[in-house]
């Protein structure tokens, strides 16, 4: 620096004493980012990517709030923070604005300024802050925000995520227990800190966040994938789909229910997608239906090992079907839904192709349910294929296909 910078520095001192601080405190700051290997800060990310509301439990001070501003920074949006336990209901179910003739018009509810600029901007991250310490009218009006995305009379954007945070009710001040209804829409995680981490974080540099990046390629034999391991999984263990725990912190947390397992179809969907590491997927799933369920689901998985649905229907007669009814079930279910997300007259007669293996094998129950979603995707102008044969009794009894074409 010149002679004349460093004395206009000491003069800018003289006339304010802040200002060296002010300088310190930004110089403090600025910090860099590297790679690292963290499947927690790569659980958030895939779970955000997912576009699955998360809630980060840890106790106070460990970097909740730091890690969201490296989350926004990385996937490159403004981030809105709201400290959910200072807000009044009306905050987030929006103010009533009476108009000339509310008769005719209604009375529209006026949404809070944070919301109106990340619906202006069209992509955010929203982040609650503090949402065990917020009294239960307060989580009841999140309720519509994070289900239904809606705050007041404004919708989200679809590009706008939703992460909060709580304490543990133990250390939160004036904490609650969630209620059910409002745990059971988001993928929990604990987040905890690595004393490492934070020394290296004090040198000035701190982990950046993994943002998984989905293959478009991928995503229909992804989504098969996906959905044939959740279909098969739940046709196995039935009484999964919906298990709310019996006391109440443990329902202020993660457990099994039909919306749960939608959102961990679409966590495990985003990870084939994006080759997530494998850590970092199971604890996004297990974060949405929680430890009971989600590890009897990652056993099930490491034990299925489905091949790509695509690949086999580019080539149905060098597949062999698997010899284990469940990984029969979930695979047949895959390649159904493979077909439907991408369906066209030689992809649904490869299906047939695969079907009619299970009749090969002497197991045609096993694909009788895959039979008649597939008969159900037929264009009423492609003749029958002969795979089909040893499910025509089936199918007209069902009547997915009437009169036998």
């Amino acid at each position: 620096m010149s002679r004349e910078g460093e004395r206009e520095k000491v003069n800018a001192a003289a006339t304010d004493p802040l200002a060296a601080a002010d300088d310190l405190n930004r110089r403090a700051r600025a910090v860099r980012t590297e790679p690292a290997v963290n499947p927690r800060l790569e659980a958030l990310a895939l779970a955000v990517s997912a576009n699955q509301p998360v809630l980060l439990w840890g106790e106070p001070g460990i970097g909740k709030s730091a890690g969201m501003e490296r989350l926004a920074a990385g996937l490159g949006v403004p981030l809105e923070t709201v400290i959910a336990s200072v807000h009044e209901p009306s905050d987030f179910a929006g103010l009533p604005i009476v108009g000339e003739d509310p008769a005719v018009t209604g009375v529209p509810m006026a949404p809070p300024d944070w919301a109106v600029r990340l619906a202006t901007t069209g992509r955010g991250l929203i982040f609650f802050d503090e949402l065990s310490s917020a009294p239960p009218a307060v989580q009841a009006a999140l309720l519509r925000v994070v289900l239904e995305r809606r705050v007041g009379s404004l919708a989200l954007p679809e590009a706008v995520r939703i992460v909060a945070a709580a304490n543990p009710p133990s250390s939160a001040a004036d904490g609650w227990h969630l209620s059910p209804p409002l745990a059971n829409r988001f993928v929990h995680l604990r987040w905890t800190h690595d004393p490492r981490t934070v020394a290296r974080g004090m040198a000035g540099t701190w982990p950046e966040v993994p943002v998984p990046v989905v293959d478009p390629a991928r995503v229909p034999g992804a989504l098969a994938r996906a959905r044939g391991a959740i279909s098969g999984f739940l046709t196995a263990r039935p009484g999964l789909v919906h298990h709310m725990p019996a006391d109440a912190e443990a329902r202020g947390g993660a457990w099994p229910s039909p919306r749960t397992w939608e959102m961990a179809l679409r966590l495990l969907a985003t990870g084939y997608a994006a080759r997530a590491g494998s850590e970092a997927v199971a604890m996004a799933v297990v974060g949405a239906i929680g430890d009971g369920a989600g590890i009897e689901l990652l056993s099930y998985l490491d034990q299925l090992d489905l091949p790509d649905p695509d690949r086999v229907l580019a080539d149905p007669d060098a597949f062999a079907l698997p010899e284990r009814g469940d990984r029969q079930l979930a695979f047949l279910t895959a390649v159904v839904a493979a077909v439907q997300g991408e369906l066209t007259r030689s992809r649904w007669e490869a299906g047939w192709a695969v079907l009619a293996k299970a009749v090969e094998a002497g197991v045609p129950d096993v694909a009788a349910q895959a039979a008649v979603d597939l008969a159900a995707l037929r264009d009423t102008g492609w003749p029958v294929p002969s795979g089909i044969d040893g499910f025509l009794d089936l199918l007209q009894l069902s009547g997915a296909l009437p009169g036998g074409g």
